[in-house]
């Protein structure tokens, strides 16, 4: 192997990993939203040469989960009503569409594995007294498993990379803890009902009135925080 070769395939590396790195604090938080970025320091933070950094920055703007604006420079994206509006309106029709597709080419392998997982979260979290439904991402994610099998390439591109990270900026931050958790998770086993069902249509409508549930929780924290 060259040694171009070797240090192009370090740098890829060390930029998936300040990239997931990063990611996750802006998700929890860690970064403020808002917060100015600054690349020196994110590359003393994370031990990282600017070339790999600029490049995770760059996958991270793509994401959505930080911004350029003029005069500014890098920013992390705020958390507004008019954002979380327009997020929504989007994950709303398509996450839709994703469960009306999922109820067609989901196994029944798939479908019982979903239904393990939704016990799973009711055993292990805080579920059942309505204080905490707090789902990791990927494929412990109800909606991720959910939007992987509508096996549509265009979709799942769509919902689990470019908008995925910025949908749980707002649930992570604003929409898993409180009232609505004991209700959301019903709404979950109402869905892979339907799915399981193979009602397409169903699946679809319920999964658009539990996104909408969520944007106006979210929306109401929100408010209460002037934002």
């Amino acid at each position: 192997m060259s040694e171009v070769s070797y240090n192009s395939r370090l740098a890829i590396t060390a930029a998936d990993r300040v990239l997931h790195e990063i990611q996750r604090a802006i998700v929890a938080g860690e970064i403020t939203p808002g917060s100015k970025i600054s690349e020196p320091e994110l590359a003393r933070r994370f031990d990282l040469s600017r070339a790999p950094l600029r490049e995770a920055l760059a996958r991270l703007e793509r994401c959505h989960l930080i911004e350029r604006l003029p005069n500014i420079g890098a920013r992390v994206v705020t958390l507004s009503i008019a954002g979380l509006s327009w997020l929504y309106q989007i994950r709303e029709e398509l996450e839709g569409l994703a469960c009306r597709l999922a109820a067609q080419h989901m196994t029944d392998q798939q479908i019982n594995e979903l239904c393990q997982l939704l016990d799973l979260h009711l055993a292990t979290q805080r579920v059942r007294e309505g204080e905490s439904y707090y789902q990791e991402a990927g494929d412990v994610d109800f909606h991720y498993r959910i939007i992987q099998g509508s096996n549509n390439p265009y979709l799942i591109n769509i919902l689990c990379d470019e908008l995925y990270y910025l949908v749980r900026m707002y649930r992570v931050q604003l929409g898993m803890n409180g009232p609505r958790v004991s209700r959301a998770f019903d709404e979950h086993k109402a869905i892979l009902t339907a799915i399981a069902n193979r009602d397409g249509e169903l699946a679809d409508l319920l999964m658009r009135r539990h996104i909408a549930a969520s944007r106006l929780n979210i929306e109401k924290h929100l408010h209460q925080l002037g934002k």
